[in-house]
């Protein structure tokens, strides 16, 4: 038989004792573990609603339901590796139209032509070499934007401070800084095309994302 606790709104379940006019106690082990399997699924639904990734994990429900992973393939479709600046407005998704499968994306602070960009870069290479034994493999895009906040490394204190949080040479971050997105795009599009790790198959292009007018401009054609 079951009664229905007054303070918790927990369902208190206990049995009939022998005497007819004398309830046996309720089951407080049985009562307990329900408080602590509501309480459980209550810090659940809590830190669901709460933590920044909420939102995001609620609509990857709505994508897997509505099948939005099932076409996407290994390579690429469109032959492009994009390697761009990780800031929120910078998203190639958006201002290129890229659809899932369409691109390998890379990004990191300023969109730079780093030593793990190359690796990255040589990886898909050889990969792509094993598919493609003749013609061109695929092009990177090198897509860096106005108003970059790793302009930020150009402020001595702050370097000075990032410096030491990270463990570099001071001296080796200022060229991080990108002031003239334009010469920047150059320099790393150069630096891509010297390396000795990506194979001559692969195109290597510049471009210029205007955060204002929305628009990508080539710096340096493939």
């Amino acid at each position: 038989m079951a009664a229905r606790g007054r303070h918790t709104g927990v369902t208190v379940v206990g049995v009939m004792s022998a005497h007819p006019n004398r309830p046996h106690a309720p089951d407080l082990t049985r009562t307990r573990r329900s408080k602590e399997s509501n309480s459980a699924m209550q810090a659940n639904d809590r830190i669901e609603i709460s933590t920044n990734v909420g939102p995001a994990l609620a609509r990857n429900r709505v994508f897997a339901a509505e099948g939005g992973h099932r076409d996407a393939v290994v390579f690429p479709r469109l032959g492009l590796f994009v390697v761009t600046c990780l800031d929120p407005r910078v998203d190639p998704a958006h201002f290129l139209g890229l659809s899932l499968g369409d691109a390998v994306v890379v990004r990191n602070v300023g969109g730079h032509v780093t030593p793990e960009v190359i690796n990255d870069v040589a990886f898909i290479g050889q990969i792509a070499e094993n598919v493609l034994p003749d013609g061109p493999l695929f092009e990177v895009a090198v897509i860096q934007h106005t108003q970059c906040g790793s302009g930020a490394l150009a402020d001595a204190t702050f370097r000075r401070r990032y410096a030491e949080r990270i463990g570099a040479d001071e001296t080796t971050l200022r060229e991080h800084a990108i002031l003239d997105p334009v010469a920047t795009v150059r320099s790393d599009v150069e630096r891509l095309r010297s390396a000795r790790a990506i194979p001559e198959r692969v195109a290597v292009s510049g471009h210029v994302y205007d955060v204002v007018s929305g628009l990508v401009e080539t710096v340096v054609p493939a």
